[in-house]
């Protein structure tokens, strides 16, 4: 028993580790794929915004992007997607500009013609610390705090409809 109630702390205390990353508004100063600078001021923009954290590598990211191209349109001002590219970035946080072009030429392809961040130090030590799979996709206010539930995987066009619509 009284293994159990230690093993219940200490999951405990690990929930509240992992989940406290998540509940601090992001706060970041990086560039975009096309070199431009953007701050976690751009969620200003939006009452909701979608950020799907995906990688050049990643087949699923890059099947689901036409559909978040479209789904980007749909809802108006109150609504945007920005894409963080995961790995143009090594562990360094250094850029790597062949990936850099990759992820332009994957944008164009996909017509997915939203925002993509190249995370910074603040983004890789701070809620990209938390993601393990790509794509992963969390919603964020207009103060950049996380809102909702975290979805790890791809959705269709029809699921992402439904789950963005639940904040409106």
């Amino acid at each position: 028993m009284k293994n159990l109630y230690k093993k219940s702390i200490i999951f405990g205390l690990m929930l509240l580790a992992g989940t406290s990353i998540f509940a601090q508004a992001i706060k970041f100063s990086a560039k975009d794929i096309d070199g431009k600078n953007v701050s976690e001021a751009v969620f200003a923009d939006s009452k909701i915004t979608m950020v799907n954290v995906w990688g050049t590598f990643c087949g699923p990211c890059i099947r689901e992007m036409p559909d978040l191209g479209v789904l980007d349109k749909k809802y108006g001002d109150d609504f945007q997607i920005v894409g963080i590219v995961i790995d143009t970035v090594n562990s360094k946080g250094l850029v790597n500009a062949k990936t850099v072009n990759s992820a332009k030429n994957i944008v164009k392809n996909t017509g997915a013609d939203y925002l993509h961040i190249i995370p910074d130090s603040s983004l890789l030590n701070g809620v990209l610390s938390e993601v393990y799979a790509v794509p992963t996709t969390f919603f964020v206010d207009s103060s950049g705090k996380i809102v909702g539930k975290v979805y790890t995987g791809s959705r269709t066009l029809k699921q992402w409809q439904e789950i963005v619509e639940s904040f409106f």
